[in-house]
C-alpha cells in the first residue's frame, strides 16, 4: 500500500496515496497500524482526501486501527475523506464510531484537544 507517514511529537498522521482501499491493500495496512501502536505512537490522524473507494476490508483496517488506538487512550482520526468514502462510513453507520473530520488540520487541532483532556482528567485522578 502506498502511503506516507508524518510522524510528530504528539501524533502520526498517515496520508493513504491509493485510489481504491480494498482488500488489496487493507490486511497490510491494518498490521502497520498495530505495528505502530506498539512502537508507542499514541495518536493517529488518516488523510483520507486521495481514496475514491472503500470496500469492507478498508473499513475492517479502519475499525482495527480505532480499537487498537482507542484502548491505549490514543486518539483515532479519519480526517478529510472524499464523498463516496463518507456515504459508506454512513450506510455502514461507522460515523457513529469514527472519529471523522473535513480537514486534516482540524484533525490535528481535535488530537492537541485530547491529549489535553486527557491530561487534565490524569491531573484530577492524582488529587
Amino acid at each position: 500500500m502506498k502511503y506516507s507517514i508524518d510522524k510528530e511529537e504528539k501524533y502520526s498522521l498517515i496520508k493513504i496515496k491509493e485510489e481504491k482501499f480494498d482488500s488489496s491493500v487493507a490486511s497490510g495496512f491494518k498490521s502497520d497500524l498495530v505495528t505502530m501502536q506498539a512502537e508507542g505512537v499514541q495518536n493517529m490522524v488518516i488523510d483520507m482526501s486521495d481514496v475514491k473507494y472503500v470496500d469492507s476490508s478498508g473499513l475492517s483496517a479502519l475499525l482495527v486501527g480505532n480499537r487498537v488506538f482507542g484502548e491505549n487512550g490514543g486518539a483515532f482520526i479519519i480526517a478529510a475523506p472524499t464523498e463516496h468514502t463518507e456515504k459508506l462510513i454512513k450506510i455502514s453507520q461507522l460515523d457513529k464510531v469514527f472519529d471523522i473530520l473535513p480537514t486534516v488540520h482540524e484533525a490535528v487541532e481535535s488530537v492537541f484537544m485530547h491529549e489535553l483532556e486527557k491530561g487534565l482528567g490524569e491531573e484530577g485522578d492524582s488529587e
